[in-house]
């Protein structure tokens, strides 16, 4: 199988890697949260590894919301030293599929990542992205926020569609123009800021928190944190 390992801990990340290999996996390692966000969000992986508590501004139950919220259905295992029932409760409603505590012996946790790895695969295509209260439903091809119905129009709708889907990304000018504009070229327009400009007006203006962001120099993120 192809695992993505995201453990800050340096010690624990060489430990789980080199056993994993050993056992005939190939073996992907981010150490922290937002580095492992871009490559499960951009790669194919057979079953996710990640820590509970990791640095970076995402932890492992932000990464896998926001994977759940893409659509991604990808088998994650949680690693945490994090042992009350409480937290191993927020680890699954999260979208985690299991739960291991630390220390653990490495024999139970190969037999964990085999067994995620045997299960069947759903590979129904995501009909609803979610992130915090804002949520699109592509089959009505319609958007709310906070159980409100916002008015989009169908370039709008693209343009934020490809944004929920890379939720916590940087998305590019020119990723945009390609994707939601089908231009091969730029341009040379503010077709772009005038567009989310006006997205910004329908999603964010009312409500107490701002979740399409602009990253200077970059492009633009949405996510649900400040």
């Amino acid at each position: 199988m192809r695992i993505l390992l995201v453990e800050d801990d340096a010690e624990v990340a060489r430990f789980v890697r080199k056993g994993l290999q050993e056992a005939g996996h190939v073996v992907e390692h981010a150490s922290n949260g937002r580095d492992g966000l871009f490559l499960a969000a951009s790669e194919q992986f057979d079953v996710l590894v990640l820590d509970r508590m990791l640095p970076g501004g995402v932890d492992g139950v932000r990464l896998v919301e926001t994977l759940r919220g893409q659509g991604n259905r990808t088998p994650v295992l949680f690693l945490s030293a994090l042992s009350a029932v409480d937290e191993r409760v927020k680890g699954l409603k999260a979208g985690g599929d299991d739960y291991l505590v630390k220390p653990f012996a490495f024999a139970e946790l190969l037999a964990r990542v085999e067994a995620l790895g045997r299960r069947p695969s759903v590979e129904a295509p995501a009909t609803r992205l979610k992130i915090a209260d804002l949520e699109m439903d592509l089959l009505s091809r319609t958007v709310t926020r906070a159980g409100r119905r916002l008015e989009i129009q169908p370039r709008e709708f693209r343009l934020l569609e490809h944004l929920m889907r890379h939720a916590g990304q940087v998305v590019t000018r020119t990723m945009l123009l390609e994707k939601v504009w089908d231009y091969h070229f730029d341009p040379q327009t503010n077709v772009i800021d005038v567009h989310v400009s006006r997205l910004r007006q329908k999603v964010d203006k009312g409500f107490d928190r701002p979740l399409i962001h602009t990253v200077r120099n970059a492009g633009y993120m949405i996510r649900a944190e400040a």
